[in-house]
């Protein structure tokens, strides 16, 4: 998933970049506005959580590579305004400590993986699990989805970035001057290789570390108290003979 340097031209990453400039400032301000002192211990914990298990990819023929992000985890039990900024931190550290990503493609690395995979769980787990119980079975599921339709997603975008580069950028002659590989390529090998083997693993890891909080600690997820007080009003109230 993570985008090399020279992968993508200058038509694709600028504007990549110029998209992610106003999403950071406001997931940093939605961060401060939203979570609870006691949460922001798992902000770090998160971002820590998104960078370990992102360290674990595999090459991709015709792509990148695929991994887990934990990006979906982080936006159902933090809020996706925290996934945005935790997966970020992680991805920044990758990139200039461990070389895991180009530095022109840092833009799209994390809108690939710090925007669509959390944005796009959060909103198919909100629609999945509805005001079903939060242990519910339902609940799970809507968690193991969302995650796996999410990096799904998620490596179809990286996909086609890629793919459009012999589209947007080539020389006199037509040669690709960036990715060689066109979107029928490059897309079946993103979404493929994620379909059916990496966000099964998400959607794995997220239903399991979902189920445990939700179990031992639901308190940190970061709408709990709307979650309760949604639930008390949703109680038959009791009627008097």
């Amino acid at each position: 998933m993570h985008i090399p340097d020279g992968y993508l031209g200058p038509l694709t990453y600028i504007p990549l970049f110029v998209i992610m400039i106003p999403i950071w400032l406001y997931a940093g301000y939605r961060v401060q506005k939203d979570l609870r002192s006691k949460q922001v211990p798992y902000l770090a914990l998160a971002a820590a959580f998104s960078f370990v298990i992102m360290m674990f990819n595999v090459p991709i023929p015709d792509g990148s590579s695929g991994h887990a992000v934990g990006s979906a985890l982080v936006a159902i039990v933090l809020g996706p305004w925290a996934a945005i900024v935790s997966t970020s931190v992680a991805l920044v550290i990758q990139c200039f400590i461990f070389g895991d990503g180009g530095v022109t493609a840092l833009g799209a690395n994390c809108f690939n993986m710090g925007v669509v995979i959390p944005v796009s769980a959060y909103v198919v787990y909100k629609l999945i699990s509805g005001k079903s119980d939060l242990t519910s079975i339902r609940r799970l599921a809507a968690a193991a989805v969302a995650a796996w339709f999410g990096l799904t997603l998620a490596a179809g975008v990286a996909g086609t970035e890629m793919g459009l580069q012999p589209i947007l950028e080539h020389d006199a002659s037509g040669l690709p001057l960036y990715m060689p590989y066109g979107l029928g390529l490059t897309v079946p090998a993103m979404v493929l290789s994620h379909a059916f083997f990496f966000s099964i693993v998400e959607a794995l890891v997220t239903v399991l570390a979902f189920a445990y909080i939700t179990r031992f600690n639901p308190t940190i997820i970061w709408d709990y108290k709307k979650f309760v007080k949604s639930q008390g009003e949703n109680k038959p109230t009791a009627t008097t003979a």
